[in-house]
């Protein structure tokens, strides 16, 4: 019986996670930002954005509460910061040439930010991987992370066959409408800050 319950806390946490860091729903925007590199660098940036949010889930899902009471910070704020930097990042896309920014932007800052955080390890994911440690175990909130970041992995080297499928005009289409969309997004998580802020503190 503790097995199924241990199996059944497991597959609910996975679920919720997976939901939240949403791998399949960004795609298109991470086609847009890697639309220049070559294959391997493309792989190299997926490597690394699993393996650096694999790390900050855990860091946060172990220490997130800590850190916030250590820097006397909210989610609420931290959602409103991770839409600051989203935004940051679509305007530079939208009025940057690719060329220009792939000269200072290695594969190693683009994997880290922005596709890691917040792409995959958003306010919602990082709140998410805090519950769970609440609600489940420790062993439990490890395991639902390893298995939403390994699968998210495979959807992210699965990308190059969408790069054949639209082409190159196809692909710089796709980047400047997913810049606008990364543009919403971002207003999105800061609205969602704010509003969370005034309702929690009035």
């Amino acid at each position: 019986m503790a097995i199924i319950d241990f199996a059944l806390n497991l597959a609910k946490a996975v679920i919720v996670l997976f939901i939240i860091v949403d791998p399949i729903g960004n795609v298109p925007i991470f086609i847009g930002l890697t639309e220049k590199l070559p294959d391997n660098q493309k792989r190299r940036v997926f490597n690394i954005a699993c393996l650096v949010g694999f790390i900050l889930l855990l860091i946060f899902a172990f220490m997130g509460q800590l850190i916030f009471t250590i820097f006397g910070i909210s989610i609420y704020s931290f959602e409103i910061a991770g839409g600051i930097l989203l935004m940051i990042i679509s305007i530079r896309i939208i009025i940057s040439p690719r060329e220009e920014r792939d000269e200072n932007e290695t594969p190693e800052q683009l994997g880290a930010v922005p596709i890691a955080m917040p792409l995959l390890v958003g306010p919602g994911a990082i709140t998410t991987a805090i519950l769970n440690i609440q609600q489940y175990s420790y062993v439990i909130t490890l395991l639902s992370v390893l298995i939403v970041m390994a699968v998210s992995w495979v959807i992210l080297r699965l990308i190059t066959n969408f790069y054949k499928i639209l082409g190159k005009t196809g692909s710089l289409v796709v980047t400047r409408v997913m810049a606008l969309l990364l543009t919403a997004i971002a207003v999105q998580y800061m609205l969602t800050g704010i509003r969370h802020y005034v309702f929690n503190t009035v």
